[in-house]
């Protein structure tokens, strides 16, 4: 077994952190270092015996700092969490090459591995699990809300020090070489220590496409096909009588460069030029991995026999190819063939590549794998084994996953924008005005008569406002890209706030307008409704309903199966309702759909747009996957993963590799759950013991957020929210409207205030009630829970995600933040309100995991929030500080270096608790 795990941790950090100080006294001088050693020892006293006097001291030393002194502590705070983050992520890789070295015959939990040799331990045929792999279908979609927080820069130099830090284990303390790794970190951390961590202007959406192609190029690239070859090592070393094809079943999506949902910077012409640039990475990844087959291809035809087909393929590319261009031109050596075909397929993809698409270019992806194929298999027939067929293998897997668009790019637009513009156009045609004015039936009615009229209704002679305008450019958008980049460039048409099945009618509508629409055919563009709100939950069922009976209907199509995509809003629907009953709403939508879809002989794929923090649905992507009702994989599955998250997980490929892993090996075991009917059955009793606790969840948390006046102007005052305004982390506005309306409020400032104050209150607020009051009225109700708990997943996760919550949280430093607000009574009734609520929680949680304080079970996060909670203290107390001053007069909220200030303690307290939005 790997032995003291949480001291290896903990020799990293120490070792990172005393690098930290010898740079800080070096570059910032022994003041600097004194300062926050001093601010450190105070908090970590206050951590392990509070007292009030410790508290006013340390205030007052924060206060005395003079502003340069104050910058450069908020910065070596900021960083040492940096540095922690580091070295968590070195110690999962280190316990991942345990695993994957151990000789004990272990086999590594959630690992593919670990799910096959279970299945075959316990009988599973090969049969049964061809019938597993025939379902599968999983998509990981890229958003950019928010983008990762911290620079490419800092993100560069963070991947440094991590290669480095790796090394650690291997050298013995005062060796020469351990010297040498010391200096070399020295000087990576003074690099980091000298470079500003802040950008300086809001990305662009383009920098965003950039940020998330980022991760493509460094890693997922080169992991998914990973992932997918030790599924098929597996399947053949537990089953090797069966011949075993692994479909391309892990695939990655994005909104980036789609999502026009409140930002109007994404215009036609950026998503086109992000199709652009996915086809640019993803044939130049082509390129890099052809050139680098050429040193292993120099067999000679004088000394092996080459197939006919591959030497009638080259006379071919002669006639076909201009290859001048390229740098090697053709290659010289006529008598090596494979190296010719080589230059060839390079100048092919060069073509391909360019936006002129010159002659030569391949017409499509599968061209590129026969092209490939012939290489293949004609050194299977004199050298079957080796590197050239091992990457050959890997490259024509990769072009199963990526094409030549390299990822699925989704459409996104709010639903008022679309019954604007069909509002426009029916009444330019003078066919009805006021449509926006009709019920829901008779825009029903209309619009299905509209979409079995092949007429067309709208003429590039007719003036729509720019608004509408745009909207149908983007549809012609959609027919040019297909055509362009491929069919499956774009797919999917998402719809914020659907609340109506004429929502997903007038975009069907639109579609119609181009071509991608014809009622005799299948559709061209799949069409998803995007349910956020509880009472949009709520109808659902009804939403749908219409839409599958509607004669205009036309269902997606995978395997020779019907679907229809749904996604469903986590982070609006925890806004609108409190955690608890968000997650149970969604879930409860999930079976009532999936019951329906049956009925109309249709799969269903959820899309679940999860948050990368716990009070938007977020938590680890396995985790995600099993809380699902069982039976609702069948149709595949879909989720965000936010840009957040995307550092932490994918910027390194030893933790992309796991996290992959982890969700596959979680996702085979859904789908073989859903197909033994007798394993997805709930027990009744278990259902109605949820709905008691989410209604009264649901009365407590609009009680206070909606019900008490005073409750959202002190969410304005007490938390940074105006600052983090001014946070350059996104293209996107953080308000749908400019207004200061809560439902116009975007849920990531929502959560992103609420973390920085360390109250986190969207992720654990009202479930104390909830539960309280439920246990009130039933006996044996705290059995039923801790049943729950050890036998439901979707229970466990939510439990577990409350207690990762409650241990982050902290209500002594979140009354700090109540000094912000104006009127002092608003503060002494919402936090003593919020505070009960938590100490309530946090009881009825340690009840139910049967533990005698939080994550008792989970030693390693446990272990890991209690390192890191006295370094976010100093940040904490300091950004109170900052925004006092900088909220007493209109000077002060000019001043921005006193703004950068608040912003450098933005980002260090999101680095300590490891969550942005």
């Amino acid at each position: 077994m790997l032995t003291n795990q949480n001291s290896l941790v903990r020799r990293d950090v120490r070792f990172l952190g005393t690098i930290l100080g010898d740079v800080l006294t070096q570059l910032g001088g022994e003041s600097l270092f004194y300062h926050v050693e001093q601010i450190r020892e105070w908090t970590k006293q206050l951590r392990s015996s509070f007292d009030p006097e410790l508290l006013a001291t340390c205030k007052q030393g924060i206060e005395r700092l003079d502003p340069a002194t104050r910058y450069d502590v908020i910065r070596a705070f900021s960083i040492y969490f940096q540095l922690v983050n580091i070295a968590e992520q070195n110690h999962r890789m280190r316990r991942n090459r345990y695993h994957r070295r151990s000789k004990e015959g272990e086999i590594q939990k959630f690992s593919i591995e670990n799910t096959i040799e279970q299945w075959h331990r316990s009988g599973v045929s090969a049969t049964e699990v061809e019938q597993i792999l025939s379902f599968l279908s999983l998509e990981l979609i890229v958003t950019a809300h928010p983008t990762e927080a911290a620079r490419r820069s800092v993100l560069q130099i963070h991947k440094r020090i991590a290669n480095e830090l790796m090394k650690i284990d291997q050298l013995e303390e005062n060796s020469e070489e351990y010297e040498n790794l010391y200096h070399t970190l020295f000087s990576e951390i003074s690099t980091l220590w000298q470079t500003d961590p802040l950008r300086k202007r809001k990305p662009t959406v383009l920098d965003e496409v950039s940020n998330g192609l980022y991760y493509m190029d460094q890693t997922l690239f080169d992991v998914l096909p990973l992932v997918h070859q030790e599924l098929k090592r597996c399947l053949t070393h537990y089953y090797p009588e069966h011949l075993w094809n692994v479909p391309s079943f892990l695939r990655f999506g994005s909104w980036i460069g789609g999502d026009r949902d409140g930002n109007p910077s994404v215009t036609p012409a950026v998503t086109w030029r992000t199709l652009m640039m996915h086809r640019d990475l993803v044939i130049r990844k082509y390129e890099q991995k052809v050139e680098s087959l050429l040193p292993y291809l120099s067999h000679s035809s004088q000394r092996v026999k080459i197939s006919e087909k591959l030497l009638a393929s080259i006379e071919q590319d002669k006639t076909e190819v201009n290859a001048e261009d390229l740098i090697q031109g053709v290659w010289r050596n006529q008598e090596e063939p494979y190296r010719i075909k080589c230059t060839y397929m390079l100048a092919r993809l060069k073509h391909t590549r360019s936006p002129r698409r010159e002659a030569g270019s391949y017409l499509n992806p599968d061209a590129f794998i026969a092209d490939l194929k012939l290489i293949q298999d004609s050194l299977q027939c004199h050298q079957p084994t080796g590197i050239a067929n091992k990457e050959l293998h890997s490259l024509i897997d990769q072009v199963k996953l990526f094409g030549f668009h390299l990822l699925s790019l989704d459409l996104r637009q709010h639903s008022g924008e679309h019954e604007k513009a069909i509002d426009e156009i029916l009444d330019t045609l003078h066919i009805v005005k006021g449509y926006s004015d009709l019920s829901e039936e008779k825009k029903i009615e209309l619009l299905t008569a509209l979409l079995a009229d092949p007429r067309p209704l709208t003429s590039h002679f007719m003036e729509y406002s720019f608004e509408t305008k745009q909207l149908l450019e983007l549809f012609q958008l959609v027919t040019k890209a297909k055509e362009e980049f491929g069919e499956d460039c774009i797919s999917n048409y998402l719809i914020s706030m659907t609340q109506g099945t004429s929502d997903l009618l007038e975009v069907v509508l639109l579609a119609k307008e181009v071509g991608l629409y014809r009622h005799q055919h299948d559709s061209r563009l799949h069409v998803v409704p995007l349910l956020e709100t509880i009472d949009d939950l709520h109808r659902a069922e009804e939403i749908m309903e219409k839409y599958f009976q509607n004669p205009m209907f036309k269902p997606g199509w995978v395997n020779g199966r019907a679907y229809q995509e749904i996604t469903l809003g986590y982070s609006d629907s925890n806004k609108d309702g409190g955690m608890i009953s968000a997650n149970w709403e969604l879930y409860r939508a999930q079976l009532r759909l999936w019951k329906l879809a049956q009925k109309h002989k249709l799969d269903v794929k959820f899309f679940h747009g999860r948050g990368g923090a716990l009070g938007r649905g977020g938590g680890p992507l396995h985790q995600s996957i099993m809380a699902n009702p069982p039976h609702t994989v069948l149709g595949g599955v879909k989720i965000t993963e936010q840009g957040e998250v995307l550092s932490s997980r994918y910027a390194m490929k030893p933790i992309a590799l796991r996290s992959l892993e982890q969700a596959t090996s979680t996702y085979l075991q859904s789908v073989a759950t859903a197909l033994n009917k007798v394993q997805t059955e709930l027990n009744p009793e278990w259902i109605k013991t949820m709905e008691i606790i989410s209604d009264h969840s649901l009365k407590q948390y609009q009680q206070l957020v909606f019900d008490e006046p005073c409750f959202i102007p002190f969410f304005h005052e007490a938390t940074p929210l105006p600052e983090i305004g001014e946070l350059k982390i996104g293209s996107r506005p953080t308000k749908r409207k400019n207004s200061g309306q809560f439902s116009d409020l975007r849920a990531i400032p929502w959560v992103f205030s609420w973390t920085q104050t360390r109250y986190l209150f969207p992720a654990w607020y009202a479930a104390g009630t909830g539960i309280a009051k439920y246990l009130a009225t039933h006996e044996t109700g705290l059995a039923v829970l801790q049943e729950m708990y050890q036998k439901w997943p979707f229970f466990s996760t939510l439990i577990n995600n409350l207690q990762m919550a409650l241990s982050k949280a902290d209500m002594v430093i979140a009354q700090q933040y109540t000094s912000l607000v104006d009127d002092p009574e608003h503060a002494e009734q919402i936090h003593p309100f919020i505070q009960r609520e938590f100490d309530l929680t946090k009881q009825q949680i340690l009840a139910i995991t049967s533990q005698n304080e939080l994550l008792e079970q989970n030693p390693v996060i446990q272990e890991s929030i209690i390192l890191r909670n006295p370094y976010v203290d100093p940040l904490s107390l300091i950004q109170v500080h900052l925004l006092k001053e900088r909220r007493q007069d209109e000077t002060s909220q000019q001043d921005e270096h006193l703004l950068e200030q608040v912003l450098q303690t933005i980002n260090g307290i999101a680095a300590g608790l490891r969550n942005t939005g």
